[in-house]
């Protein structure tokens, strides 16, 4: 079930919430910041507390939200860049965007391999998708106080499964979210800490798997599994008597 836009948007006015946009964005930065000037960039989901930080160099920076969820306008000033979609028909022809950016959506939509085959569709070759899903094995996913907590949580295998069945080929996988979900504040002063250390040690049990992927123009042969089967010996067939 989606979660209403309104709950989303308290919860990154929050303090706990502009923590979590931080070290999350600092994962996504390191990832795009030098590669989307001039590209067309899109966040599906609730992806604009992310896209504020591409919105200046791309192209065209666009906002879709499930129809379930809820919109807001968005950017602040100016013209709205966001829309209301069902998000496996997405209102864009094919190859149309470069960057994806897919957070809250995935985990909470009834269809997730549909979403994930709509965006291949409507993602230009060469482009790239990130994605970012509670982790099962995190404790942001077990609680429903944020969130993380909503929905399908994945582990590291079920998301593979996914992205090569949607045809997607995995070039980067990461963890955000180290940090208890707790609002207390000496405790979101040492978040940067948590990310800082479990980073450099490559830890488990972050709060949210970050995976970066392109899309295949071509299904792998591994998909393909020969299946061989015996045929049955054939009876000799009765033959009419003439007259």
């Amino acid at each position: 079930m989606s979660l209403d836009v309104v709950d989303l948007r308290a919860f990154y006015d929050s303090p706990l919430g502009e923590v979590a946009r931080r070290l999350v964005s600092r994962v996504l930065r390191a990832r795009w910041e030098s590669q989307t000037t001039g590209l067309r960039v899109l966040g599906i989901g609730y992806a604009t507390p992310y896209l504020d930080d591409f919105k200046a160099q791309a192209e065209r920076a666009l906002a879709f939200m499930p129809a379930a969820q809820g919109v807001i306008h968005w950017p602040l000033n100016g013209r709205s860049s966001s829309a209301l979609v069902d998000a496996t028909m997405m209102p864009l022809p094919d190859a149309a965007m470069d960057r994806i950016l897919i957070i809250h959506a995935l985990e909470t939509g009834e269809h997730p391999r549909d979403l994930l085959e709509e965006v291949w569709r409507i993602l230009a070759p060469g482009g790239r998708v990130i994605i970012i899903a509670p982790s099962r094995t995190g404790l942001w996913a077990r609680l429903d106080t944020t969130p993380f907590g909503h929905g399908h949580p994945y582990s590291r295998g079920q998301l593979h499964d996914l992205l090569q069945e949607s045809l997607f080929l995995p070039i980067f996988w990461g963890e955000a979210l180290y940090v208890p979900p707790f609002a207390r504040p000496s405790l979101l002063r040492s978040a940067p800490a948590f990310e800082r250390i479990a980073g450099r040690f490559s830890l488990p049990g972050g709060g949210v798997h970050v995976v970066e992927a392109t899309k295949q123009l071509f299904r792998p042969i591994s998909l393909r599994r020969a299946v061989r089967r015996v045929s049955p010996e054939l009876e000799p067939a009765m033959e009419p008597v003439g007259a």
